[in-house]
């Protein structure tokens, strides 16, 4: 007998389970017909929306999508949960959350205090049945504030994460973008590289370069360099000067493994980063990239909806007290989103989702050259990120990756964000930029230094 059931025109839809209606209620993405798990039509998918609505909030803490015995992240949700967090909202239904959520009642402080006490299906359960006004209109009422050497989500602020890649790491490619992006104003979250090689002695050259630049010049950012948290471990066991660690991660213990971590290593990754003692102003040194469609992709998706599976992978995150959380939404591919409509839509429910969870997120905002999207869905995904008080974004430069092959934002998409809603970037990093006279404050607004910053002459008589 159908557990699940809601009459649409004058078909009655029946769903068996909860993960089935979870999969079903989810607005229509290439990953989950890919996978099998969507809804046929419209009318079921509203069905599926309107069945869902009327599930009890407990029923997520009853029936587990990927069962407690088989799965490291399953177990990791429920023996975290915090019930005395959840009372506030325990007698709701999944609609009934939906309604406080867009109260008043739901401000920043309590929004806060709710973070532990809501399960990743809860949250992914509430953003299938919201609007994209509503997923903007909630988030923007949650900061999540972390800390290293500067500090990121405040209100009012917006940072970014200066990505030089080279496509052969070469040092004088990398540093011209690093300069390039800090002449910008941009870099206050990390400047991070993806790297061409994955050999430890690469990735501590580049460490070791990276540590150069911001010690030289006193930046008050970190650096990250996306090696394997293993890589990092050995590199920190070296004495090679390491800011952030960071690893890709999913939303199942399978997809996870596929990564070649698990919560354990995880944890002795966070652990050596911790005993270098490198933050001034905090110790969040966690990165994590997500992706929806990344446990699909490792087949490890157990029959459960992609976004379900990404909001999971954000309690792996939020368990390591990140600096920052990266969705990296549009990377993947077209066949987990296909176009930019669906670009969009997923980058609104990652970052809402992650932020009603109490995680620092950010968004590559991006997609890649066979996707059947453009520069224009990219600046509609800004905009509306922006409004909603994402903690960072990418600044690439001309927003074409030439190590990745992939379209993302730019350094100028940065201060488009900034110029145009009003936003800054993070305070140590923005008194930085004041100092070295790469901006300056005129009529209460911050503007651009019309001379090149003395730090910087010398540099770029060296480039030319």
């Amino acid at each position: 007998m159908a557990r699940f059931v809601h009459t649409a025109g004058n078909l009655l839809y029946r769903f068996d389970s909860l993960r089935e209606v979870m999969a079903k209620a989810s607005p229509a993405r290439s990953g989950d017909f890919l996978a099998g798990v969507a809804a046929s039509s419209d009318a079921e998918r509203v069905a599926a929306q309107m069945a869902l609505a009327d599930i009890p909030l407990r029923q997520f803490l009853d029936e587990a999508l990927i069962p407690y015995e088989d799965d490291e992240v399953t177990r990791l949700i429920i023996d975290s949960h915090d019930p005395e967090a959840f009372a506030a909202v325990s007698h709701l239904t999944v609609g009934g959350l939906r309604d406080w959520l867009l109260s008043e009642a739901a401000d920043e402080h309590s929004l806060r205090a709710l973070a532990p006490g809501l399960t990743p299906e809860m949250a992914a359960a509430v953003s299938k049945i919201m609007r994209v006004q509503d997923l903007v209109l909630v988030a923007q009422k949650i900061r999540v504030v972390t800390a290293f050497r500067g500090t990121m989500g405040l209100r009012g602020r917006l940072s970014t994460r200066l990505q030089p890649n080279h496509p052969t790491d070469e040092p004088a490619g990398i540093a011209a973008s690093i300069l390039d992006g800090l002449l910008y104003g941009n870099g206050d979250a990390m400047i991070g590289i993806n790297p061409a090689t994955d050999s430890t002695a690469s990735i501590c050259a580049l460490l070791e370069m990276l540590d150069a630049v911001i010690q030289r010049y006193e930046i008050p950012t970190q650096s990250c360099v996306l090696t394997h948290v293993t890589t990092s471990i050995e590199a920190i066991n070296r004495g090679v000067p390491l800011d952030l660690v960071f690893q890709s991660i999913a939303g199942t213990e399978a997809a996870n493994a596929s990564f070649g971590v698990n919560l354990n290593v995880l944890q002795e990754g966070y652990e050596a980063g911790l005993s270098l003692k490198r933050g001034t102003v905090g110790q969040n040194l966690m990165y994590f990239e997500t992706g929806q469609g990344s446990a699909l992709s490792a087949n490890a998706h157990h029959g459960v909806d992609q976004q379900t599976c990404e909001t999971r992978a954000y309690a792996v995150a939020r368990h390591f007290k990140p600096f920052l959380v990266n969705t990296v939404v549009g990377f993947i591919g077209p066949e987990y989103l296909y176009n930019g409509k669906q670009i969009i839509r997923a980058g609104l429910e990652d970052h809402f989702c992650g932020k009603l969870l109490g995680v620092p997120m950010g968004c590559d905002i991006c997609y890649t050259n066979h996707a059947e999207a453009d520069q224009d869905d990219m600046d509609t995904l800004l905009t509306l990120l922006g409004v909603a008080g994402i903690n960072f974004i990418m600044g690439i430069p001309g927003s074409d990756d030439i190590m990745l092959n992939y379209q993302t934002t730019s350094f100028h998409d940065a201060l488009y964000a900034r110029q145009t809603l009003g936003l800054r970037p993070g305070p140590e990093f923005e008194a930085w930029l004041a100092r070295t006279g790469i901006f300056t404050q005129a009529d209460g607004r911050v503007h651009f230094s019309n001379d090149l910053p003395p730090a910087f002459r010398q540099a770029l008589a060296q480039l030319a």
